[in-house]
C-alpha cells in the first residue's frame, strides 16, 4: 500500500497539514476490528496496484490499533488513511530504502514504549467528502506520542502528488524512490537563523 491517493483531489490551495482546520461533519477515528474487510476492499478498489487482504490489515492492527483511521459521515464509512508509525530503525530504513513498504517488518514499528521517529503515510483513499476530513487527522497526529515525528509518503499517481503539494510535502534526498516529506512547524528551522553543517548521510540527515 504504497499509493498517496483520493478518488477527488479536493484540496487546491497549498496549505500546511497541521494547521488545516477540522470538519464536524467528518468523523476520523481509530479503525474498528470489524471495519477491516470493508477498508482492505476499498484500497484495492480505489489505490492502484494495491492487493491486500483482511489478515494483512489485521497484523498491523492488532501491533497498533491507532495506526488505521476511518473516515464516516452520518455513520457511512468514506474511506481510511494507513500509517507506518517507525521507530529509529525504521527511519533509518525508509531513507535508506532498506524497508519492504508493502509488508514492513513488525521490528521495524515503534512499539508503545518506543519513540516514532517518522510516520509513514501507508494509505490513503476515500469517496466524496472523505479528505475533508483530514484537519482531524492532524489533530491525531499532534498528539504528544505523534507530533515530534516528520511525516513522509510516495506519490504515484498525480492526485497523491497533488495531494501532497496542497498540505505541504516536499521531495526529500533519499535513497528511496520518489520519498516526500512533510516537516512539523515546531522542526523547521527559522529562516534567519545560520544552517551551517558538515555534509552527512541520508541516514543522518533526519536527525
Amino acid at each position: 500500500m504504497r499509493d498517496l491517493v483520493m478518488e477527488r483531489a479536493s484540496l487546491t490551495a497549498k496549505r500546511d497539514f497541521d494547521l488545516l482546520p477540522r470538519n464536524a461533519e467528518i468523523a476520523v477515528q481509530p479503525a474498528r476490528r470489524s471495519d477491516l474487510g470493508a477498508l482492505a476492499d476499498m484500497a484495492n478498489r480505489l489505490v492502484p496496484g494495491v492487493r491486500i487482504t483482511e489478515p494483512d490489515l489485521e497484523r498491523y492492527y492488532t501491533f497498533d490499533p491507532s495506526s488505521i483511521l476511518t473516515f464516516s459521515r452520518k455513520s457511512k464509512l468514506l474511506g481510511a488513511v494507513a500509517f507506518l508509525y517507525l521507530n529509529s530503525r525504521g527511519h533509518d530504513a525508509l531513507i535508506l530504502d532498506d524497508i519492504s513498504l508493502t509488508h514492513p517488518e513488525i521490528g521495524l514499528l515503534a512499539g508503545s514504549s518506543e519513540e516514532v521517529s517518522a510516520i509513514y503515510v501507508w494509505a490513503i483513499a476515500g469517496m466524496g467528502k472523505a479528505m475533508a476530513g483530514l484537519g482531524n487527522v492532524s489533530t491525531h497526529l499532534s498528539r504528544q506520542r505523534l507530533a515530534p515525528a516528520d511525516l513522509y509518503a510516495q506519490p504515484s499517481s498525480a492526485d497523491g502528488r497533488n495531494l501532497m503539494i496542497a498540505i505541504g510535502f516536499e521531495p526529500v534526498p533519499s535513497y528511496q524512490h520518489e520519498l516526500w516529506r512533510y516537516q512539523r512547524p515546531w522542526n523547521r528551522v527559522p529562516l534567519n537563523v545560520p544552517t551551517a553543517q558538515p555534509a552527512r548521510s541520508f541516514a543522518d540527515a533526519r536527525h
